[in-house]
Order: structure tokens, then C-alpha cells, then sequence
């Protein structure tokens, strides 16, 4: 399976040679529901004993968002931005390193 979507669901149980998958939203469901034969087949060929495969939505909670971290720019970088700006011509780009660098917008 790929990666996104071994993250997106998990082993429920194993019975009657029918494992049951849970997944978390019903586009990685419905996914999976889709490669149910390839995935049959793939652990048939490991020697697992499965005959089928049921998928069920299990909603877990969402992760926890942490609060979004202004990136600062250091003197050092602000100097050297300042440095690349001064040996651009003027545009746009200049006018945005020089506003990142902290450095006024003069007229030339």
C-alpha cells in the first residue's frame, strides 16, 4: 500500500480469514476498497491465509494544530539579502529582498 494511505488506517481484526481494516475518511475508504483484490492477492503471496477484506470508516480525532510560529530573520541575513539586492537591477524581486533586509526603498 502506499505510504499515505498505511498512515490513513489501521488493522481493526482478523477473523474468518476476513480482515478488517478501519480507515480514517471515507476517500482513503473508498481507496481502499478499491485495491481490496490487489491487497488479497499480495498477502495470499506472503502466506497469509486472508479471503477478503472489509473496510470500515473510523473517524479519529484531528490532530493538534499548534500555533503558527513567525519566521525572524538575524542581522546576518537581513545584511546579506541587503548585499543581493544591491547588485540587482530594479524589480520587483530587489523591492522585496530590500523590504525583507529592513533597508527604505530610495530613490536613485
Amino acid at each position: 500500500m502506499p505510504a499515505t494511505l498505511v498512515r490513513a488506517s489501521q488493522v481493526m481484526q482478523m477473523e474468518h480469514k476476513v480482515l478488517t481494516l478501519a480507515a480514517n475518511n471515507s476517500a482513503v475508504a473508498a481507496k481502499l476498497r478499491q485495491m481490496t483484490p490487489e491487497l488479497v492477492r499480495q498477502l495470499q503471496l506472503r502466506g497469509c491465509e486472508v479471503t477478503g477484506i472489509q473496510v470500515r470508516v473510523q473517524v479519529s480525532l484531528p490532530p493538534i494544530l499548534r500555533p503558527a510560529v513567525t519566521p525572524v530573520i538575524g542581522a546576518r541575513g537581513k545584511e546579506e539579502l541587503g548585499n543581493l539586492a544591491e547588485t540587482m537591477a530594479d524589480s520587483p524581486l530587489k523591492s522585496a529582498l530590500q523590504r525583507l533586509a529592513g533597508i527604505k526603498n530610495r530613490p536613485e
